[in-house]
């Protein structure tokens, strides 16, 4: 059985990238549905803008600098919160870059960022939040990754991209793995989504592509672990 969160206490969500697209639609949508939200921003100043913006529309989080990418920052988050009693409960790996160029182009700094962001990112945030998920015995898990990651797909599409986000799925498994049932892991493909990674010719919108994520964070007991979501829809890996 899982344990239900402390009496007065509502889940808590933690969602990094959470200033702007999926991250923040996320964070509106989470907050909408009764959660406790800390949205996570690389830059300070845009993680305040943003928590404003979702204050403004009745949705009040609180703001944290967060930059995946920096191991002791990851740390030091984490510490934060702890000290100030904040228990993650759920934790969306949202943070991502989309390094574009093809292979024979791609330098050695470049894939080591895409890495840093969108592999050891989500590495260090899982290391830091999900063994209290264990103890407490409730946790979801929700790594935003791609079909450009998928081997069954166009792996790697852009490169550095798809490489990041292969290695982010086969993350997803190994740390589904690792963790009793009652904390649930999963990856999702949200799909080619308007923001300002997907462009604005992409056909879908931020609400659309936060969907399974959402949904992922949501999970009831009953639901799944360890797989790869698209559309609500388990897809292969």
């Amino acid at each position: 059985m899982t344990s239900p969160p402390p009496p007065g206490r509502p889940r808590t969500a933690l969602v990094t990238g959470g200033n702007r697209g999926i991250g923040l639609e996320t964070c509106r949508r989470l907050a909408a549905a009764g959660l406790d939200v800390v949205l996570a921003a690389r830059d300070r100043e845009r993680g305040r803008a943003a928590a404003e913006q979702l204050a403004r529309a009745g949705y009040p989080v609180r703001s944290e600098q967060l930059d995946v990418a920096d191991a002791a920052g990851v740390r030091a988050c984490a510490e934060r919160l702890a000290a100030d009693g904040v228990a993650v409960d759920v934790l969306v790996n949202n943070a991502g870059v989309y390094p574009t160029a093809p292979f024979f182009e791609l330098d050695e700094a470049t894939l080591g960022e895409s890495l840093q962001v969108n592999l050891l990112g989500a590495f260090r945030t899982c290391q830091a939040f999900v063994p209290e998920m264990v103890r407490r015995g409730y946790g979801r898990v929700v790594n935003v990754s791609s079909g450009g990651g998928a081997l069954t797909d166009n792996v790697p599409s852009p490169a550095a991209y798809g490489i990041a986000k292969a290695a982010l799925n086969a993350l997803t498994l190994v740390v589904s793995a690792a963790v009793p049932a009652a904390v649930k892991v999963n990856a999702v493909c949200p799909g080619w989504v308007r923001t300002g990674m997907g462009g604005p010719g992409a056909p879908l919108s931020v609400e659309q592509g936060a969907d399974t994520v959402v949904w992922l964070a949501l999970l009831p007991e009953t639901g799944p672990t360890g797989g790869f979501f698209r559309d609500r829809r388990r897809i292969p890996w």
